[in-house]
């Protein structure tokens, strides 16, 4: 967006790095909180247009419901109502999920937006209310269903992974793609009112099988045995992103440019991962129910 030209102001907490980040990149910082209605307001005040992207997403939303739905919906609330009080509210672009669409393995892909919602967990279900408030809010809005989009960032291996089976579709998005769909987004007149869907296309579509044998490779790390992973369906697939690339104009990254970004944050590390390769996989395997009770 600053490259764009455009000014930015980021409501945020205090975070590490932020204020040099932001300082470097000539955006403004509001300190605050979404969950506090003041701080958005003095955040909105005077902007053309609201992106609003703050979500506690899973596992996160799972192990600490009452902030996902202080965040997800009272935040989501309080971004409504400090738009709709200004003389002139601005514009409000709505980051919503394509887990909407609830367990589809059953169906031939891709998702499209003619298909129903179905709310599988506390995320899917706020982000599902959350689209609600935002049509029925009165603003001039557009609503963007992301596809999954990594960190770029070495994360810790959780046990929610092997709740996901490796027949899995899943749709990845790189963050440099989401962010030009963004930025491409909010000076397209012809989003206003619309909800699309936002994936990374063709290049970026793979089994959840696939995503986890390639980010494992890249790492040293092999593939973990299929007997790790459970089998009871997963909310994501692929979706069909052809309108709003028709629209925006944003994708550019493949799933293996995703794979090689985040792979080279091993740096020298990487030299390290083969002796270590034995007791890193017992430890991911530790987290799985599955291959616990397959142990015994």
């Amino acid at each position: 967006m600053r490259a764009d030209g455009h000014r930015v102001r980021v409501l945020s907490p205090p975070r590490r790095g932020l204020a040099a980040l932001a300082r470097a990149a000539g955006v403004e910082v509001q300190p605050g909180d979404i969950r506090r209605l003041e701080d958005v307001r003095a955040a909105a005040r005077d902007q053309d247009v609201v992106v609003h992207l703050a979500a506690v997403l899973p596992p996160d939303s799972d192990e600490q419901p009452e902030r996902a739905r202080a965040v997800n919906l009272d935040g989501t609330r309080n971004v409504v109502a400090a738009l709709a009080d200004q003389p002139r509210p601005p514009r409000l672009l709505f980051a919503s999920s394509f887990d909407v669409f609830g367990r589809t393995t059953h169906l031939p892909p891709p998702r499209r937006l003619t298909d129903p919602v179905q709310a599988t967990d506390a995320y899917s279900g706020h982000k599902i209310a959350g689209e609600e408030m935002v049509r029925a809010s009165g603003l001039t809005h557009s609503i963007f269903r992301f596809a999954d989009v990594p960190k770029i960032a070495l994360r810790p291996a959780h046990p929610i992974m092997f709740e996901i089976p490796l027949e899995t579709r899943i749709e990845t998005l790189h963050t440099r793609d989401a962010g030009r769909a963004v930025a491409n987004g909010v000076v397209c007149e012809a989003i206003w009112g619309r909800t699309l869907l936002v994936g990374g296309g063709p290049t970026c579509q793979v089994t959840f099988g696939q995503y986890m044998e390639r980010m494992l490779a890249a790492m040293g790390l092999g593939a973990l045995p299929p007997e790790a992973f459970g089998h009871t369906p997963y909310c994501t697939d692929w979706i069909d992103s052809t309108e709003s690339q028709a629209l925006l104009r944003y994708q550019s990254l493949s799933f293996d440019d995703i794979v090689r970004d985040i792979a080279a944050l091993l740096g020298p590390r990487r030299y390290l991962i083969p002796l270590l390769r034995p007791l890193l996989r017992r430890r991911m395997l530790a987290l799985s129910p599955y291959w616990r009770a397959r142990r015994g």
